[in-house]
């Protein structure tokens, strides 16, 4: 993913470095460097120079001195996303978020905010955690995510985001089987099946759904709700039929008859006659 960000961002910088010559600006130790008024071509040369050896805090600073002394520059335009990538790059990912939210609302017809919109939305990405952790941050890169593919559909910025769309949404699948393993090991049934039941109605498109069949599989025969265990196997055998999940089931009902009985009431018995 940083790849795709890089080499879009390298695309941006080409066009303006055809341009400009190399030269030096700042002297001295970091904490002795003076920003005194220069060249527009001076500062963003510098910028890039602090850039391409990976220092992206020099590099911040020299785009903001470029965006500070000659705002109403082209290059001034330039700095304030490469600023934003420059933060992206030394993971501030918030300072990212800052710059590229003041980019896209002081030029959002600029032809860069469609990877402004991008570069948003993959520093809330690269800030999902595991999935024993709040999950806040993998709603916000959805919501991002989803900003790029609707705005930008035919962009390969959406086509990225779609993946990535797939990928965060499985993690919170993830999220959802982490907290109903934890309730089922402590024999709090319900809770447990309340969980797995998400899984099933919001995330069924995800890997972990042959799971959850299972997990509800066991939860009802602890239970003793035979007949909801028996959907759950069915479901996961119509669907699942060659996975490992649905050989422990067959194991947990061996002898069993899979068939459901017809229940109104039972919403896997609405899943079933939705597939069937």
């Amino acid at each position: 993913m940083r790849r795709y960000a890089g080499a879009a961002a390298r695309a941006l910088v080409l066009a303006t470095t055809l341009a400009l010559g190399a030269c030096g600006l700042f002297g001295g130790s970091d904490d002795d460097k003076v920003y005194a008024e220069a060249p527009v071509e001076q500062l963003y040369n510098r910028a890039l120079d602090s850039l391409g050896g990976s220092d992206y805090r020099n590099a911040a600073k020299a785009f903001e001195e470029v965006d500070r002394q000659h705002p109403y520059s082209v290059w001034a335009v330039k700095a304030q996303i490469m600023l934003a990538f420059s933060h992206y790059q030394a993971n501030k990912y918030d300072d990212a978020i800052i710059a590229l939210d003041r980019f896209i609302g002081l030029h959002p017809g600029h032809r860069d905010v469609p990877y402004a919109y991008y570069l948003k939305a993959l520093s809330y990405y690269e800030q999902i955690s595991d999935v024993g952790r709040d999950q806040r941050m993998t709603e916000q890169a959805l919501t991002a995510l989803g900003e790029v593919v609707k705005r930008f559909p035919d962009t390969p910025y959406a086509r990225d985001a779609r993946l990535k769309i797939d990928l965060a949404v499985d993690h919170l699948g993830g999220k959802e089987m982490e907290v109903g393993r934890f309730y089922q090991t402590r024999k709090q049934w319900v809770a447990a099946i309340n969980r797995y039941r998400r899984v099933i109605e919001q995330y069924q498109t995800t890997t972990h759904t042959p799971e959850a069949l299972h997990r509800l599989v066991e939860c009802y025969l602890a239970l003793g709700v035979t007949n909801e265990a028996k959907m759950a196997a069915a479901v996961l055998g119509h669907n699942f039929p060659g996975s490992d999940w649905y050989a422990d089931t067959y194991f947990l009902l061996e002898g069993v008859d899979l068939r459901p009985e017809k229940d109104e009431r039972s919403w896997l018995g609405r899943a079933w006659r939705s597939i069937f």
